[in-house]
């Protein structure tokens, strides 16, 4: 008897594979008008396979044939019926090489109210540096677009991920829950401005974990109304470091609450670990932090709270930050400062730091003791402390 193949049902007219014995369709975004390897904007073609797969009632998957595609902007939107969608990148997807073109879009890739949406793999290349350049002369330059963007979304997976040479922010996490990254990899220049690899607001429920990120800005970012935030196995720099804030520009804004950071390498950064916050009145707060296993390789500053943030003078000369912070913990961190104050403590005149503890901490600068820097700051130290701790 002769035994019948596999039924793959091919649809030309929807552009569609279907296998019945999975109940997934995929979208492939050449056949769907992508050119690889060519000047053809390939927005439109992935605009379409996404309409395609947000109207289908079953698992989609967008896929991404090898091949390097250029794109324009492109804005991915919710509402879908679908609410498990895979994009499969093995490709490229390359930006403008002209700034202005995406410079004021906000978003290169944006997607907005989705549901279940998982990208594996690819690149993103945000070919940023001639707008860096022109920054840095001080021309007149439109802001800059971030690379990947995701807002008013939940039950989100970034999984094997490259973000090169982004504009702005290469991965922005706003107004989401659940979303877990893991094991993506960012590089920028270390001259890139405002380059941060993953930033994270107004979102709950986060994890990030495995990631590589090489920027000219903060490797993570943590701004207002993060809470549950779960980071883990991160190597960093060069870069800004790990940071919380800046908090406190607006008077009115939401705390930070319930994050972990652990094992992280941090690797000629700027800061190590961070919290700043801008000098000046603020409802906001930060509680609830514990920064574990940190090893520090001639970082400027490993550990700071900086609540004196006023870059230009903007709006703060000659006033206090009104962020709460509270209840931080560091546990196990070691290795080199590059500066001799290797553990610095700047907290607000009206609101001290509160239940600052430090456990395990071992650092020193030019193999030399290091010192510790407090200001209006209070808690504990426990176990090897190394510089002294000047907590109160």
């Amino acid at each position: 008897m002769k035994m019948k193949k596999p039924m793959i049902f091919f649809i030309s007219l929807l552009f569609l594979f279907f296998s019945p014995s999975t109940g997934t369709a995929i979208y492939n975004v050449v056949s769907l008008g992508a050119r690889p390897n060519s000047r053809t904007n390939s927005a439109p073609a992935f605009l379409r396979a996404w309409a395609k797969a947000c109207g289908f009632s079953s698992p989609a998957t967008i896929y991404v044939p090898p091949g390097r595609y250029y794109m324009g902007q492109a804005h991915f939107v919710g509402n879908c019926r679908n609410t498990d969608i895979t994009i499969q990148i093995d490709g490229t997807l390359v930006a403008p090489s002209n700034y202005r073109v995406i410079g004021n879009a906000g978003t290169w890739l944006m997607f907005e109210g989705v549901i279940g949406v998982s990208i594996y793999g690819g690149t993103l290349d945000g070919q940023g540096s001639t707008l860096w350049a022109c920054k840095a002369s001080g021309n007149n330059c439109p802001e800059g677009a971030m690379n990947l963007g995701f807002t008013n979304s939940k039950d989100i997976v970034i999984n094997g991920l490259t973000s090169l040479n982004s504009q702005m922010f290469h991965i922005v996490i706003d107004h989401c829950k659940n979303v877990d990254v893991q094991g993506v990899t960012v590089m920028a220049g270390g001259n890139s401005l405002n380059t941060d690899g993953i930033h994270i607001e107004m979102s709950t429920d986060v994890t990030i974990k495995g990631a590589n990120i090489k920027t000219g800005d903060d490797c993570i970012s943590i701004g207002p109304g993060t809470s549950n935030l779960w980071i883990e196995s991160i190597a960093c720099g060069p870069g800004h470091g790990i940071s919380i804030g800046s908090l406190g520009r607006a008077l009115k804004e939401p705390g930070v609450q319930n994050v972990t950071v652990k094992t992280v390498a941090f690797t000629g950064s700027q800061n190590g670990f961070r919290i700043k916050s801008w000098g000046k009145p603020s409802y906001g707060f930060v509680n609830g932090v514990l920064f574990q296993d940190g090893i520090m390789r001639n970082v400027d500053n490993p550990i700071i709270i900086d609540q004196n943030y006023c870059p230009h003078t903007e709006d703060c000369p000659e006033q206090v930050s009104g962020v709460k912070i509270s209840q931080v913990t560091y546990k196990n961190v070691r290795g080199t400062s590059a500066t001799e104050v290797a553990v610095k403590f700047d907290c607000s005149s009206q609101n001290p730091c509160s239940g600052i503890e430090l456990e395990d901490v071992n650092l020193n600068y030019q193999n030399q003791i290091a010192q510790s820097s407090c200001t209006n700051a209070v808690g504990y130290a426990y176990g090897l402390i190394k510089p002294s701790s000047c907590l109160k």
